[in-house]
């Protein structure tokens, strides 16, 4: 099943309330497990091109005001830019929570009362209704996390206005934010959201639930589908 760009629509709404922050890795080390059933060719255009379906899937979202993405890969920061994504360069360089808070503390030092809230770039089947469930569900809580589809890692940490970002993403990340005091979003219906996409048979589970237009194309190359 694929989602056509019609689907995606633009969030007009200035008032949306969260700011995301959404890191991405160069895109020439990115997504490493994809290699052995995309091909080390269509990796990094698959990485990029999940970047830009969730990025546009998040801006399309109601409770959006903005999204951020850390990254230091031009190619990909000029793409996500275009969608209307606001570039923030890894000025830290010390892996994944550090670009998130970094990201964080730019969002914050334009908006000090921002509810902020990371975002895995690898979601390509992300469904902005289903993110505003979620957003909705975390902005009763000071700081709130999504389990991804394994039950292990995290694709989403909130915390809201006033309350301090503590990102520990990584491996079994979801017990560390339990233990940090995050609560838990314990909804049905989010697949979307917990989607993230890090090996072939991911990438299957996805495309059934229907991925955006960019991961789409790629998805649809006679080479790659043939790989798969």
């Amino acid at each position: 099943m694929t989602r056509t760009e019609g689907e995606i629509a633009t969030n007009t709404d200035p008032a949306g309330p969260w700011s995301l922050v959404v890191p991405l890795k160069p895109l020439a080390r990115a997504k490493s497990r994809l290699g052995r059933a995309a091909g080390e060719d269509a990796r990094p255009l698959l990485a990029l091109a999940f970047a830009q379906d969730t990025v546009a899937a998040a801006l399309a979202c109601p409770r959006v005001r903005d999204v951020v993405v850390v990254t230091d890969d031009a190619v990909a920061g000029a793409a996500l830019s275009a969608l209307g994504a606001r570039i923030v360069p890894d000025a830290p360089g010390a892996g994944l929570n550090a670009a998130l808070a970094h990201g964080a503390r730019s969002v914050r030092a334009l908006r000090p009362a921002a509810a902020v809230a990371a975002l895995n770039a690898d979601l390509p089947a992300l469904r902005a209704g289903e993110l505003a469930r979620v957003l909705d569900f975390a902005s009763a809580f000071p700081s709130a996390f999504l389990r991804d589809a394994a039950g292990i890692g995290t694709t989403f940490l909130a915390a809201a206005s006033g309350a301090e970002f503590r990102p520990a993403f990584g491996g079994p990340s979801a017990s560390r934010h339990l233990a940090s005091g995050a609560v838990e979003i314990a909804l049905s219906g989010v697949d979307s959201v917990r989607r993230d996409v890090d090996t072939g048979e991911d990438l299957r589970v996805a495309l059934a639930l229907g991925v955006g237009p960019h991961t789409a194309r790629i998805a649809a190359v006679p080479a790659f589908a043939r790989d798969r």
